[in-house]
C-alpha cells in the first residue's frame, strides 16, 4: 500500500538532516560559533538581540520534524517489508 514512500522520504530526511546541521554551525555558541571562524563579527547579528532564541526555537522544531519524518520512514519500511513477506509466503503456497 505504501510502498512507494520510503524513496521520497528518503530525500525529505537528508534535505532536513542537512538543514539542521546548517542551523546549528550557524549558531553563535560560546565560542563564536562558524560565524566567528569566517571572519564574521561575533558580537552582532542581523537578526537584532533575540536571535539565538529564534535559531534555538528554529532548531527544535526542525529537530523534531526530523524525528518524526525518521519515524515514519521506520513505520513505511516495516510495512513495506511485511507486505513483500506476505507475498512470498503467498507465492510459496503455489
Amino acid at each position: 500500500m505504501w510502498s512507494w514512500l520510503p524513496g521520497p522520504l528518503n530525500i525529505f530526511i537528508l534535505l532536513t538532516g542537512l538543514f539542521l546541521i546548517f542551523l546549528v554551525l550557524i549558531q553563535r555558541g560560546k565560542g563564536g560559533g562558524l560565524a566567528g571562524a569566517l571572519g564574521g563579527a561575533g558580537g552582532s547579528s542581523p537578526f537584532g538581540s533575540r536571535a539565538g532564541d529564534a535559531f534555538t526555537r528554529l532548531t527544535i522544531y526542525v529537530a523534531l520534524i526530523w524525528l518524526a519524518l525518521t519515524m515514519i520512514q521506520v513505520r513505511a519500511i516495516q510495512s513495506t517489508a511485511g507486505q513483500i513477506q506476505a507475498q512470498g509466503i503467498l507465492d510459496r503456497g503455489r
